[in-house]
Order: structure tokens, then C-alpha cells, then sequence
């Protein structure tokens, strides 16, 4: 995915300009048509990034306090016909959409369609921020009348779909932003897997008979489990039966994901852990750790053992892999007294 694109920052305007140019840009861009009223326009403050995602799109959104519009006669004049889904990550705001009136805060997801009226307030001490993503609504493979009851519905974001749409919506926006935009095919790919969450999240809340197909939940629940097995590397219990039953299923079922994806859950686990060693063992910041302890540190509980997987992965055993790797790295003496133009 390329960086996100740089939209505005009216930081870099008069303040006589800020409120007309916000008013100007979020009309014609990813957002929803948008009419903004502020209580002092002088003292209005805002920033906006974004990037494709495929159909799609993602943006960062940073402002001052603002109440936010979109009406009917904006959704006749245009209507992409998507459902966005909201992070906030700081300030509050009180949302009038699909006759609800919701009131979110940081780590709370909100979903609205933009075939819809909302107004939305957002309240501020300073400035507020959030990630907004669009996604069309013909790739969601539920039924609208049935999502219609979750528009405005508050989600929390710290626990189960929730907690793995939000940790997804910060990775796509975790990029700095860049002057020009940014393109590759991963975006498309990424644009998808931002459908299956979001479609997953939402088939939690659904009647049984309208869950999305079996596809869908199968990848979502994959990337599920693979965040699981990153986020506990560090646990020497960390087995392919540990992993089904913290994820609530079988043993043979999480084969069968894998297997699907070309992988053996023991082997990438092992993969990762391996991965994390070699990244210390090259660390000059880390190399008065003992070996035995980097490996312990990444689920190796027995430091023999530990150096023949690493060796039979590497080719060399982890001392002498350390050994090697940091008497290549230049030491900050040796780049201080090369030339320039050397560097």
C-alpha cells in the first residue's frame, strides 16, 4: 500500500481560509459530502490524509470541534453507495444517522451509509482524530435491510472482531504521510481483507441465516489467528492446539486453514520465533544477551535444541550467526570517518 496522501493540513493556510477550504475539500473527497459549521471559524484546525484502498479508501482525519452534516439533497447530488466505518482514537462524537443517536469515544468503531442523512457533532478539548474507511457497499455479502439495524450501533474496538478491525484500521494508516500520492497492488489485496473484518464484525450482530459466505469468515478468522500466534511468540505453550483452543476451534480445523494458505501452523510459528532470534542475534544494541536467553525470549526453552533448529534454518549456529552479522556492521567509529559521499 503507498503512503498516505497528504489532503490538507490548515495549519498551512490563513485562518480566514481554513473553514472554506475544509468545506471545499471534504465534498469532493474519500469522506461523505460534508457540510461543517465550527463556532469560530478563525479557530478552526484540521488535517486530512488518505489512500486507495481498491474500490475502497482510508483516511486519517484531525480537527478542532465541528458539526458535521450530510443531507438529502447532498446524498441526490452524489452517493458512492458505501458503508464507512469509524475509529476514534481521541476526542468524542454525538452521531444522528438511520434515526439513532449514538455517542462514541476513543476505541469505539461506528458504521454509517452514505445513503443516509447524519449529522455529527465532534467535541474536543484541542483536537480530535480518527480513521475513517469507505467501503462499497455492493462488496459487503450481507443483506442491507440487515445491516441497517447496525448503522449508528456503537462497537467496541478492544475486544474480538472489534478489537481486530480496529488493530487493522491503525496498520493502514500507521504510514507517514507523503506529499504525493501512493500506489501498488497490495492496496487491492488490502481494500478485500478490509471488507472480510468489516463484514465479519457486522455478521456478529446478524441473524444466523444472514451470515456471509463461508470464504470470507474463513479469511477473516485466519488473520484472526495469525495476529493471535504474533502477539504470543514469547509463550513456550504457544502449540497448534493452544492456538485452535484459544480461538474456539479444532485442532484439525486450524490445519485445514492453514493447509488452505500453504502453511503448517507449527512451522510458521517456528518461522516467527526464529525470525525474532536472528533480528536480536544482529542487534549490536543486544549482543552482551546471552544466546540461550534471545532464544528463551522467543518461546526456545532449551538452548541445545534451540541451536540446532536455528542452524538447520541459518547454516550457522546463533553464536557464531551473532559473531559473523556484527563483524560486518560498520561500528558508528568506522562510519564517522568515512567520507560524505561514501555514506
Amino acid at each position: 500500500m503507498g503512503r498516505m496522501h497528504r489532503l490538507l493540513d490548515t495549519d498551512e493556510l490563513a485562518p480566514a481560509e481554513r473553514l472554506e477550504a475544509w468545506r471545499e475539500l471534504t465534498s469532493h473527497t474519500l469522506l461523505t459530502s460534508t457540510e461543517v459549521d465550527a463556532d469560530r471559524a478563525d479557530g478552526f484546525r484540521a488535517a486530512l490524509a488518505a489512500t486507495e484502498l481498491g474500490a475502497g479508501g482510508v483516511a486519517t482525519l484531525r480537527c478542532s470541534s465541528l458539526r458535521s452534516l450530510r443531507t438529502p439533497n447532498l446524498i441526490r447530488r452524489a452517493d458512492p453507495e458505501a458503508y464507512t466505518v469509524a475509529l476514534v482514537q481521541s476526542g468524542r462524537q454525538c452521531v444522528d444517522h438511520a434515526g439513532r443517536r449514538a455517542v462514541v469515544g476513543p476505541g469505539d468503531l461506528l458504521v454509517c451509509s452514505t445513503s443516509l442523512p447524519f449529522t455529527a457533532c465532534v467535541t474536543a478539548d484541542g483536537v480530535a482524530a480518527s480513521v475513517v474507511a469507505q467501503v462499497p457497499r455492493a462488496m459487503v455479502p450481507l443483506p442491507h435491510d440487515k445491516v441497517i439495524r447496525l448503522l449508528a450501533v456503537p462497537f467496541s474496538g478492544r475486544d474480538g472482531m472489534g478489537d481486530l478491525l480496529a488493530r487493522f484500521l491503525a496498520h493502514l494508516t500507521s504510514r507517514a504521510p507523503s506529499a504525493t500520492p501512493g500506489d501498488s497492488a497490495g492496496s487491492v489485496r488490502l481494500g478485500a481483507v478490509l471488507v472480510d473484518v468489516l463484514t465479519a464484525l457486522l455478521a456478529d450482530h446478524v441473524d444466523a441465516d444472514d451470515s456471509p459466505p463461508p470464504g470470507p469468515r474463513r479469511q477473516v478468522l485466519y488473520l484472526q489467528i495469525q495476529a493471535f500466534i504474533q502477539s504470543h511468540l514469547a509463550d513456550p505453550g504457544l502449540t497448534p492446539g493452544a492456538v485452535a483452543a484459544a480461538n474456539h476451534v479444532s485442532t484439525r480445523y486450524l490445519h485445514q486453514i492453514f493447509e488452505q494458505h500453504g502453511r503448517s501452523v507449527g512451522a510458521w510459528i517456528r518461522e516467527l520465533r526464529l525470525d525474532r532470534c536472528r533480528a536480536d542475534l544482529a542487534d549490536p544494541t543486544q549482543q552482551l544477551t546471552p544466546v540461550s536467553q534471545v532464544g528463551a525470549r522467543w518461546g526456545f526453552t532449551q538452548a541445545a535444541a534451540f541451536s540446532r533448529t536455528f542452524r538447520a534454518a541459518y547454516g550457522l549456529p546463533p553464536r557464531e550467526y551473532r559473531r559473523q552479522t556484527l563483524a560486518r556492521r560498520p561500528t558508528d567509529q568506522t562510519l564517522a570517518r568515512r567520507p560524505t559521499g561514501d555514506r
